[in-house]
């Protein structure tokens, strides 16, 4: 019989954990935030184009959120959402901080926008341009 031993190691300070095997890599996307994909699409009007999202080191917190038109194939690495006919293409590097996301559409009397709804953000700052994880 062979014992198994785990060893969990503590990040250094300031540094993110990793993410573990056990979350779900996945993000959900409600249904206004993909209407108004949507619409943004049919503005465009280039057949085929997508939308991706991602993070990028940027801001004063560290990281920035990125929506972006994609018009070529997704990269071999990507990972392709599909909601009500629009597709979302995650690269798999962002798509460890946004395990768990729900990208969603904001519409208040101050602004209206995609939201993120990062259950792995730490902080952000005041301007909410950009987060800690």
């Amino acid at each position: 019989m062979e014992a198994k031993m785990e060893t969990q190691v503590e990040p250094a300070e300031g540094v993110a954990p990793a993410p573990t095997a056990a979350r779900t890599l996945s993000l959900e996307i409600t249904d206004k935030a993909a209407a108004m994909a949507k619409k943004q699409l049919e503005k465009r009007a280039k057949p085929g184009t997508m939308i991706r999202l991602g993070i990028r080191g940027a801001g004063c917190s560290g990281y920035t959120y990125v929506i972006e038109f994609e018009d070529g194939a997704p990269r071999d690495r990507d990972r392709v959402f599909e909601k009500d006919g629009v597709k979302f293409v995650v690269d798999k590097k962002s798509l460890l901080y946004l395990a768990g996301t729900i990208l969603d559409w904001e519409h208040t009397l101050m602004q209206q926008g995609f939201k993120f709804r990062n259950p792995n953000e730490k902080s952000s700052c005041g301007c909410g341009h950009s987060f800690q994880i």
